[in-house]
């Protein structure tokens, strides 16, 4: 069975921060715009179900998407949203329950099965454990509940950055951009390039930067940021 401590680390967190808030502040705003604390726990909720939904597909070999659509995906967490202030909070305990228990039972065999993400990439059935991962830790600190991106352990914020960097490359969006993490090796982005953008910093705030969340605790330096640090590219 592939190791889901790290997922599980993370949805722990998520749930300290979350039952540290009353029902009244689920209705406060959110990291993300335009979304409460209701659809960030809404979507986390809803993401497991999605991601057991996989593992399924993995172990039966009967496609079952993610999603039926994107439009499906937005009206499930609008919906969510909604829910009475303990509906909201067993959605989230119930659907963490249903995930470990599919992953649990996933024949070991099955872990290289390959499904589709929402986002139609062809992964092995184990890259659901990252998937989680990323989510659990990334939407705690969005519930805005005091949680930052020096909670989320340094593996983890490494394997985002690479995610966040390779979609910008596979994009062709990270044209003369930079990347850098001080005190490391770690570079990321279009190290080639003459004259690039870099942006530095240490890895919370630099992943923070990227996944679009703030820009404190970084440097850029380069003819592109005259003006101030550059907006990352769009990551998801």
């Amino acid at each position: 069975m592939k190791n889901p401590s790290r997922a599980r680390r993370g949805t722990a967190f998520f749930a300290r921060k979350l039952n540290e808030l009353a029902d009244a502040e689920l209705d406060g705003g959110s990291l993300l715009p335009g979304w409460t604390r209701r659809h960030i726990v809404a979507h986390v909720g809803y993401n497991a179900r999605a991601i057991a939904r996989l593992i399924e597909w993995a172990a039966t070999g009967v496609e079952t998407p993610m999603y039926a659509s994107p439009e499906a995906r937005n009206h499930e967490i609008q919906f969510g949203a909604t829910l009475s202030p303990i509906a909201l909070r067993h959605l989230f305990d119930h659907s963490v329950v249903h995930l470990n228990v599919e992953w649990r039972d996933l024949p070991a065999d099955a872990w290289h099965h390959k499904v589709k993400t929402a986002q139609g990439r062809i992964v092995p059935a184990e890259e659901t454990v990252w998937m989680r991962t990323r989510e659990v830790w990334m939407h705690a600190v969005d519930l805005d509940n005091g949680a930052t991106f020096n909670d989320i352990p340094a593996p983890v914020l490494e394997r985002l950055l690479g995610d966040i960097t390779g979609a910008w490359h596979t994009r062709g969006t990270d044209t003369g951009l930079v990347v850098r993490v001080t005190g490391t090796d770690l570079a990321f982005g279009d190290t080639s390039a003459a004259d690039p953008t870099i942006i530095t910093g240490p890895l919370p705030a630099v992943v923070e930067w990227a996944a679009g969340r703030a820009n404190g605790g970084i440097t850029a330096t380069g003819s592109a940021a005259a003006g101030g640090t550059p907006t990352a590219p769009k990551w998801i």
